[in-house]
């Protein structure tokens, strides 16, 4: 054990955790790389009708407010669920939970391919974002067992950090290449094959994670949760064809901000609560969340924007259209690759901050050279989508290690659905808003905006009281 591997002082019980788990986990590598292609596969599973969505409108005879819910279905139930899915995680062990969700989503992405009509395909991707609700936070903590060690988890993350963008990378570029030469139900191929995969190796890779028992489920905290993320979201997503001041807009975001207020409102009184008011007032923590969340919108909203102004204003295929994110792809490789020993030398708050202001120039780049159609891809585009990429995934990086930072393992479920619902929320709530702003280089510019700030902030902050040595237990600071 190097003198990065030593357990810090305050995690009692990690040493004997450490033994137990390199008995259990023979080939922690492996297991981190079964853990990994899970949390690639449940972001591309969020992307891979993204390029298809046309033909799949021209299949079904679908209406725009048809293809924006079905476009949203899978994300609305992933981060409706993921506290639940974390409190789970936390409640009935990691690996559980997560055989559980794979076999949800499975059995959805083996219904998806075969559906009839839009109402069977929008059950199909409603099922798929709860089981990856399930999945995602379970992922977490069984990665906490497989390096129970800090230095070992914390470089794990940092890695960990980029799978979701990468995972978004591939499900733009790869959809678009499946709906040419096959078909856009052969999308649903990846997933279910990971799926299948996973269930059959994690008995063999993976290490039980010793489930908490005495920890109540805090059902009323998770009903509200759910339905409150679950309708702003869906407020959100509608305003791209209806008006802000619409019912169909106004009803579920205003009911979904007053149930998250009573979510909040109930989870300070309650005796073990879903969502620990204070585990996010931790200043770091919330800035390293912010982070995640605008990078995802940045992300998110580059192939949106970018995949209909190819096709739609210079008439690119889907092919070529994929083809033009694969250096975008490279650029986000070769970042993640450099994130851990970066985070290593100069620490995750530096490189976040370094991250987001990158991201941020590229983004900038895009919305003042890339949106015009006369320009060619290579001097206007290129350029924004080599920082972008290098930027989000240092960031993500950064963040991910930051947001793990101080966690019990008891809460490490907790973690893991925090984490991914910045991640989901990001580019609903953020894309939504700086789409009011005007047109598609005001919002790369907003957003690109908003990134050089959470950077600024991440530079200056501190924590919001530093760790009192105590005897309580650990999760008394959350």
């Amino acid at each position: 054990m190097t003198v990065a591997d030593t357990p810090a002082p305050c995690d009692t019980g990690t040493t004997t955790t450490a033994i137990a788990t390199a008995i259990a986990t023979p080939h922690p590598r492996r297991a981190f790389a079964l853990l990994g292609a899970v949390q690639i596969t449940l972001i591309f599973t969020l992307a891979a009708i993204a390029v298809p969505l046309p033909e799949i409108g021209r299949a079904f005879g679908l209406e725009r407010a048809d293809l924006i819910l079905l476009s949203a279905a899978y994300g609305l139930t992933f981060a409706g669920l993921l506290l639940f899915g974390g409190r789970l995680s936390d409640r009935y062990g990691g690996r559980r939970t997560l055989t559980a969700g794979l076999i949800l989503f499975a059995a959805a992405s083996a219904a998806a391919p075969f559906a009839p009509g839009i109402g069977t395909l929008l059950m199909a991707r409603f099922a798929q974002g709860a089981g990856a609700a399930l999945v995602a936070p379970a992922a977490m903590a069984v990665l906490r067992t497989v390096f129970p060690a800090p230095g070992a988890y914390g470089r794990a993350m940092a890695t960990w950090g980029g799978l979701s963008v990468l995972g978004a990378t591939a499900g733009n570029l790869l959809s678009g290449v499946i709906a040419a030469l096959l078909s856009w139900r052969w999308s649903f191929a990846v997933p279910l094959a990971v799926a299948v995969a996973a269930l059959i190796l994690a008995p063999r890779l993976l290490p039980d994670t010793a489930p908490s028992r005495g920890r109540a489920l805090d059902l009323p905290g998770a009903l509200l949760a759910t339905a409150g993320i679950t309708l702003a979201s869906y407020g959100l997503v509608v305003t791209d064809a209806l008006p802000w001041s619409s019912a169909g807009v106004l009803v579920p975001l205003l009911i979904g901000a007053a149930l998250l207020i009573a979510f909040w409102y109930a989870e300070g009184r309650a005796g073990d609560p879903l969502l620990p008011p204070r585990f996010l007032l931790d200043r770091r923590r919330a800035l390293a969340l912010a982070a995640i969340a605008l990078s995802a919108c940045g992300t998110a909203m580059t192939f949106v924007t970018l995949s209909l102004h190819l096709q739609q204003d210079r008439d690119w295929s889907p092919l070529r259209t994929s083809a033009a994110f694969v250096p975008f792809a490279i650029a986000l490789l070769a970042s993640g690759r450099a994130a851990g020993p970066l985070i290593a030398r100069f620490g995750p708050r530096v490189v976040t901050a370094a991250g987001l202001a990158t991201a941020a120039a590229g983004l900038v780049l895009l919305a003042l050279t890339g949106l015009d159609p006369h320009t060619p891809y290579a001097s206007a585009l290129l350029p924004g989508l080599v920082l972008l990429p290098a930027g989000a995934a240092a960031s993500f990086a950064g963040a991910a290690v930051l947001t793990a930072q101080g966690v019990p393992h008891e809460r490490t479920g907790l973690a893991g659905g925090v984490l991914n619902t910045a991640m989901e929320l990001g580019p609903t709530v953020f894309f939504a808003i700086v789409l009011t702003f005007g047109g598609d280089a005001i919002s790369f510019a907003a957003t690109g905006a908003a990134l050089a700030l959470v950077a600024t902030l991440n530079l200056r902050v501190r924590r919001s009281r530093p760790p009192r040595p105590s005897s309580r237990p650990q999760g008394a600071m959350l």
